[in-house]
């Protein structure tokens, strides 16, 4: 994997020289799992806040996160410096998750893994893909955080029923979080259920950043940087440190060589800016690897790059609907798509392709056109959840969809698309919702737009590029 970093310029423009692939075997990292006793609880100001206080000692934190989320990684790539990836069972398998994390920790001094929902919350109500799946394979002791507002002594109960629902969980402390005083404290200081690791006060910094954290992306927040000073009075610190360094080194396998493909580059356009923002970094590093020079532009301020193919991630589009509308980029991308470039896009993306968007309050905008659908947007989600499918478009579907290829990812939107009657898909899902009626893949052309935020297959990456290096040839 290429690791950036994001100081002084845009975090996905930033990158670091590439280091020698790992051999097969063992390596040992310290590392913390941040789990939560549910959403809501604050474990990710709390996750947030010790990487920060770490970062502050000195240390080297490599940032990971649970689950298939785009923003919590984008917070801890600004506090860290370094990318936040994405661990998640369901789309990445246990070889991929140890790989990942062993590969990008390199150079660190600690890992902080941040859980997702509550510790043990997984795929279809089991524990399948829950944050203690995810500690389990990695061996990663585990710091429960739990909101004790409005009780004391049941929060020992709340600790006992999470260490005995799995004995063999490595549950090695506790974090009460929004404690009412000092005098609470002392109350469920009393008791000890586990080893008690911190006591954070009710605090409207803290839920400030909580409650922006479902918005805005790390870029887009001033440094809160009374978070790091909050954890770092509040916990200790040091024993933290040490029960992350008391997790046994990890196996891992060697990652696929990589391909030398300095004579046959094709460059590949990453919509980036707080419209279009959304990327798993493992799917650009994928695509770097593939053979891919990735050249970062803002669909609202900057023309179409000079490049063979086009990413257009999702974001939060609607929120610069009339920027986009008159941008240089929305009136380029028809003729590009004509001309057979391939394009592809996921949710956000997927809608600036589109004729046009309604917002919520009624106005409208049109966008680029090239996809026979109009978006609208709700004030509740339309979609949520994992997708699995597989494409199937026969002779005369788009290069960026072989059929056969499988595609895993998930879906998350607020708005839906009435297409066209003749409109085409290349996706059949077996799991998700799609565009509609389980189908995804919009095209048209060599132009692909989906609502799954699709975690890149190798295979995947290569058919991008492949179908770059083909329009680069015409």
């Amino acid at each position: 994997m290429t690791l950036r970093t994001t100081k002084g310029q845009p975090e996905e423009a930033a990158s670091l020289k590439r280091e020698k692939k790992l051999k097969s075997g063992k390596i040992t990292i310290p590392r913390i799992v941040i789990g939560g006793v549910s959403s809501g609880c604050g474990k990710t100001t709390v996750a947030k806040g010790i990487m920060q206080a770490l970062v502050r000692q000195g240390l080297i934190v490599q940032p990971f996160k649970i689950g298939p989320d785009f923003i919590d990684p984008s917070h801890h790539t600004a506090l860290c410096g370094r990318p936040s990836f994405n661990l998640d069972l369901f789309i990445m398998g246990e070889e991929a998750i140890r790989n990942t994390v062993t590969e990008a920790s390199r150079g660190a001094d600690i890992a902080v893994i941040e859980g997702v929902m509550g510790l043990y919350d997984g795929l279809d109500g089991t524990t399948t893909a829950s944050t203690a799946d995810v500690a389990a394979i990695l061996s990663a002791p585990v710091i429960l955080v739990i909101d004790v507002s409005g009780m004391s002594a049941s929060a020992h109960a709340i600790v006992r029923g999470f260490r005995d629902y799995n004995p063999d969980l490595d549950l090695r402390g506790v974090i009460f979080n929004r404690v009412g005083s000092e005098r609470h404290a002392a109350m469920i200081n009393l008791t000890r259920e586990s080893e008690h690791l911190g006591f954070i006060q009710k605090d409207d910094l803290l839920s400030m950043q909580s409650r922006h954290l479902g918005l805005f992306m790390g870029t887009e927040i001033p440094d809160a940087g009374q978070v790091g000073d909050i954890i770092s009075r509040s916990c200790d610190l040091e024993r933290i440190k040490r029960i992350a360094q008391s997790a046994p080194a990890l196996s891992h396998t060697s990652p696929l060589r990589e391909r030398d493909h300095s004579h046959n580059k094709v460059k590949v356009g990453i919509a980036s800016d707080s419209a279009f923002c959304f990327y798993y970094r493992h799917n650009l590093d994928l695509l770097e690897q593939a053979g891919a020079d990735l050249v970062y532009f803002s669909p609202i301020t900057d023309p179409l790059p000079d490049v063979d193919a086009l990413y257009l991630g999702g974001g939060y589009p609607e929120l610069h609907a009339k920027a986009l509308s008159s941008s240089l980029s929305c009136r380029q991308i028809p003729p590009v798509v004509d001309d057979g470039m391939p394009v592809y896009a996921e949710c956000g993306g997927l809608l600036f392709l589109s004729r046009g968007i309604e917002l919520l309050g009624g106005e409208k905008y049109k966008w680029a056109g090239v996809l026979g659908a109009d978006a609208k947007m709700h004030a509740r989600f339309c979609a949520l959840g994992y997708t699995e499918g597989i494409c199937r478009t026969g002779i005369g579907g788009p290069g960026l969809a072989p059929d056969g290829i499988g595609i895993l990812g998930h879906e998350f939107h607020y708005s839906s698309l009435i297409t066209d009657r003749d409109a085409t898909f290349a996706i059949e899902l077996s799991r998700g919702e799609g565009i509609t009626d389980n189908r995804d893949g919009m095209y048209i052309h060599n132009t692909m737009g989906c609502y799954t935020h699709s975690y890149f297959s190798e295979k995947f990456a290569e058919v991008i590029v492949s179908a770059a290096h083909t329009y680069q040839k015409q």
